[in-house]
């Protein structure tokens, strides 16, 4: 069976074309500029090694026009290209279809943000499960919109292929109650279900399950994993289940991101509020997406401020040094949660990688029996281990895939079967 994965943002609209038989991506793109005010909107689309910028679509107003686009390309109607990479570097005309006909398409998969307490694990997509991710907008307002979003187009376009809903949230179901709540009044949980919910579950679900085939633990194991990138956090994983993470109820909270600051006073808030004139709303909005990296270092890549770094430049010295405290922070915090860790895994953009970042996170934990094998660590490739031979402690490189993930997921509700 052929899986459509979709993730819908605001104005754009990512998605994959998966072949189950053998988990193989057939083609992937994504769809930008959707209902803005520019005249057109943008796709970037690759197959096998091929890859084309069509920068001159009809403009698409909606996520349905979004998802015409993107089937149109994928069955090769309408598609010709204006940018086209070929080996001779030279623009042509191309069909790019990679099926031939819609019905190949079995289901449809979505990333959805925020499943609140609802979801425990993925679903399909009925009215009733609609009406429940409208409900938890409050508390994912700028991505569960746009799920949505994708999900009505989807529903429009392909009215008779099963759809799935893959939360980022359910993940961390699992944590008990010590993990999750916040040591407010009660009413605050029960009345707005103020909790700690945790975020990146998908790809943390697929690393920790990924981690009990490969890593020969014990029964009982304890599994710290680390999704570095722009976004980071981590989770702390027993035999596979999750027992807490770093990220709250927002995707704000823990590490020290690209542009985000991570865990801080929030009175913090009232401060700048009251000193600065700002709202509540600005202020998040600055903690959102002028801290982390950004508001440190002036720039949130961390490539370029490890550049700046080892340039001698103060700002991003305190920028990677704080990045990496706060991580070793929360490392030995889950370790001394858990009663002891059996491994340590690195994914995500930074984390399989940015060499030194992965030894810049580990610095300093040869008390725990962590130890980085330096050479095994600069050749790291795909799955890879790279804790020295006599680190008491595994340290992996393992690369996360949550569209396959999402796949799998929407593979499994589509056909009958139960979700592994």
């Amino acid at each position: 069976m052929k899986i459509l994965v979709i993730n819908a943002g605001s104005s754009s609209l990512k998605f994959q074309l998966i072949d189950m038989d053998n988990e193989s991506v057939i083609a992937k793109g994504l769809v930008e500029r959707i209902g803005t005010v520019d005249p057109t909107t943008d796709l970037t689309y690759s197959w096998g090694d091929q890859k084309i910028k069509e920068k001159q679509l009809k403009k698409a107003k909606t996520h349905a026009e979004a998802m015409s686009v993107v089937l149109d390309v994928l069955v090769g109607k309408d598609c010709t290209a204006s940018e086209y990479d070929a080996n001779d570097g030279k623009p042509h005309l191309v069909g790019i279809g990679v099926i031939g006909d819609l019905k190949e398409i079995g289901a449809v998969g979505h990333r959805v943000l925020h499943g609140g307490e609802k979801f425990t694990a993925s679903c399909l997509i009925d009215e009733a499960c609609i009406a429940a991710i409208e409900e938890n907008i409050p508390l994912g307002p700028l991505h569960n919109p746009a799920n949505l979003m994708g999900i009505r187009a989807c529903q429009e376009v392909l009215p008779n292929v099963p759809q799935v809903a893959v939360f980022d949230t359910a993940f961390h179901q699992t944590m008990p109650p010590k993990a999750f709540r916040y040591a407010i009044p009660n009413e605050y949980y029960t009345d707005l279900h103020i909790r700690k919910y945790g975020f990146h579950g998908t790809s943390h679900r697929y690393i920790a399950a990924r981690s009990q085939e490969l890593l020969n633990l014990p029964k009982g194991n304890k599994v710290i994993i680390c999704h570095l990138g722009n976004g980071s956090s981590l989770s702390a994983c027993v035999d596979g289940k999750c027992v807490d993470t770093s990220m709250g109820i927002t995707p704000l909270d823990g590490l020290v991101m690209g542009t985000r600051c991570g865990t801080l006073d929030p009175a913090v808030v009232e401060f700048i509020c009251n000193r600065k004139n700002m709202t509540p709303t600005e202020v998040l909005t600055m903690m959102n997406k002028k801290s982390g990296l950004l508001g440190l270092a002036g720039d949130s890549d961390m490539r370029n401020v490890t550049a700046r770094y080892d340039a001698g430049e103060a700002d991003a010295k305190l920028a990677i040094e704080m990045w990496a405290y706060t991580l070793k922070k929360y490392i030995g915090s889950f370790a001394a949660a858990m009663g002891g860790v059996d491994a340590i895994i690195f994914t995500a953009g930074i984390g399989e990688n940015h060499t030194r970042a992965r030894e810049w996170a580990v610095e300093g934990l040869d008390f725990m029996g962590v130890k980085i094998d330096h050479e095994k660590n600069v050749n790291a490739r795909g799955e890879a281990k790279i804790s020295a031979d006599d680190s008491k402690v595994q340290v992996w490189v393992i690369p996360t895939d949550e569209e396959l993930a999402i796949a799998r997921d929407t593979l499994a509700l589509a056909t009958g079967k139960e979700i592994k």
